[in-house]
């Protein structure tokens, strides 16, 4: 797992393309011109411009050179609240293999010691049990559940809330 580059915008998009469908039920509704080379690009940019600002950080996970999942460190607080949202997913062909949990407990792990933060947080679908299962893995707990929180697959769906305090 590294920080994505901006040679990576086309294995970005083709990990997309090849898990469209897989990522349909969990994402929101994307537009056509989402799983091109050329989006996947001014995204990378701009997320490496909010790395450069200390906001977020764009991780990719990697099977050799086959890019197999994208984790987002975002919304980067700092002050009292010293805090971050994270989301993630992994390729269709490697999920339940502990992928996703590993690389969840590396960024766990640097935003406490790398990054200084105090919390993060996370949220899934109430039925996305494998996201909970990586969640719980890394230290997270629940802390409650969001109606409507996000709109995924095209409807607002309820959120489960998880948080991990990094300094306990």
């Amino acid at each position: 797992m590294r920080i994505l580059r901006p040679s990576d915008a086309s294995a970005l998009a083709a990990a997309y393309v090849r898990n469209r469908e897989y990522l349909s039920t969990w994402e929101p509704m994307r537009p056509a011109e989402y799983y091109t080379e050329s989006w996947q690009a001014a995204d990378i940019t701009s997320r490496l411009v909010a790395a450069d600002a200390g906001e977020g950080f764009p991780f990719a996970l990697f099977a050799g050179d086959t890019l197999v999942g994208r984790f987002n460190l975002a919304g980067i607080v700092r002050g009292p609240f010293q805090s971050a949202g994270l989301g993630y997913w992994v390729d269709s062909n490697y999920a339940g293999r502990g992928l996703a949990s590993a690389a969840v407990r590396t960024i766990v792990d640097t935003a406490r010691d790398v990054l200084g933060l105090h919390r993060i947080e996370a949220s899934t679908l109430l039925h996305n049990a494998g996201s909970q299962r990586v969640l719980l893995k890394a230290g997270f707990r629940q802390i409650g559940m969001a109606p409507q929180y996000l709109e995924i697959a095209g409807k607002w769906q309820d959120h489960n809330l998880y948080q991990v305090v990094l300094h306990e």
